[in-house]
């Protein structure tokens, strides 16, 4: 039965007032996520977001309604599709999905549903009784009759990801009690602050980003100074250079200025700046030889106390 139009109008207004609250909003997915499993996760997000479901008509007809007063809203539409919700929050969003995605339920293999990752039986003694063979030929599992129970004979994948689960597949892992899934709330896209992006993005560290950054600006100046195009990021670089040549055109002419006269005073007497390093280097060795002669005297003071006898 359809929602009425109080509730509707009711889910309108909610759905406007937490999108203005909040900044950010996780779109999730739930499929196979039980009503006690909902419930644990409006506990562990108590105080950290607020989660909203409804169906996708009704959602899309609330967001067009809304959008005359935020049009970037039109980049959730495309994505409302399937069993999703939403997540209010503005709180850490790697933190926030890492709260969403933590509830995970095992669950058995169900004839049809679409495995979310590859299932393969290990090899290994089953303890069922041969008259169960047929089930293992049936699916091409290898297998031996070992102390009258069979056995796998090798690791054999039965169940390939993103395919549906077969009938006898489902049989047979149930009949191994086999749970290979798990399932619980998944982030399908993020919305923050106007903006639509992957879950992915949020598992980019800092460090990385700033690497990136430094990178491109690298590659950025490089280009600029090579076309002679000022940029923010080669205008230091450029003005660097000009500096340099300016030195140059000053040691090979007579034009000087007070940036050139140190350098012109090093190649008319470099003796005299290599006297001045002379004192520094002497001054850097002083201490060394200090402790050394300090460490030597300690020594010729131990071998001194040596010299009494115990009987003196």
């Amino acid at each position: 039965m359809g929602a009425s139009r109080a509730d509707k109008e009711l889910y309108f207004v909610k759905l406007k007032e937490l999108i203005a609250r909040y900044p950010s909003i996780f779109l999730v997915n739930v499929d196979n996520v039980g009503s006690n499993q909902m419930h644990q996760i409006r506990v562990a997000l108590r105080g950290k977001g607020i989660v909203l479901m409804g169906k996708n008509t009704m959602v899309r007809r609330a967001l067009r309604g809304i959008m005359s007063e935020n049009p970037q809203l039109e980049r959730l539409l495309p994505h409302v599709k399937g069993n999703i919700g939403f997540v209010f929050t503005s709180q850490d969003l790697a933190e926030i999905r890492d709260i969403i995605v933590a509830n995970k339920v095992a669950a058995p293999a169900r004839a049809g549903a679409y495995a979310p990752k590859d299932v393969s039986i290990p090899a290994g003694n089953t303890g069922m009784e041969p008259g169960k063979t047929s089930f293992f030929q049936a699916l091409g599992i290898p297998t031996k009759i070992a102390r009258g129970t069979i056995e796998i004979v090798s690791d054999v994948k039965v169940v390939e990801a993103g395919s549906r689960v077969g009938p006898s597949e489902a049989t047979l892992l149930n009949m191994l009690n086999i749970s290979p899934f798990t399932y619980g709330m998944t982030v399908v896209q993020i919305f923050d602050s106007g903006n639509v992006f992957s879950p992915d993005v949020l598992d980019v560290s800092q460090d990385e980003l700033l690497t990136r950054f430094m990178s491109g600006v690298k590659q950025i100046a490089a280009i600029s100074l090579a076309l002679s195009y000022p940029t923010l990021a080669s205008v230091t670089h450029s003005l660097v250079n000009s500096y340099k040549n300016l030195i140059a055109i000053a040691l090979a002419t007579e034009y000087s200025f007070e940036g050139a006269e140190k350098a012109k005073e090093y190649l008319a007497n470099p003796e005299a700046f290599a006297v001045a390093i002379a004192p520094v280097d002497a001054e850097a060795a002083a201490p060394a030889a200090e402790v050394e002669e300090k460490k030597e005297e300690e020594e010729e003071g131990s071998d001194d106390d040596m010299g009494f006898g115990l009987f003196d």
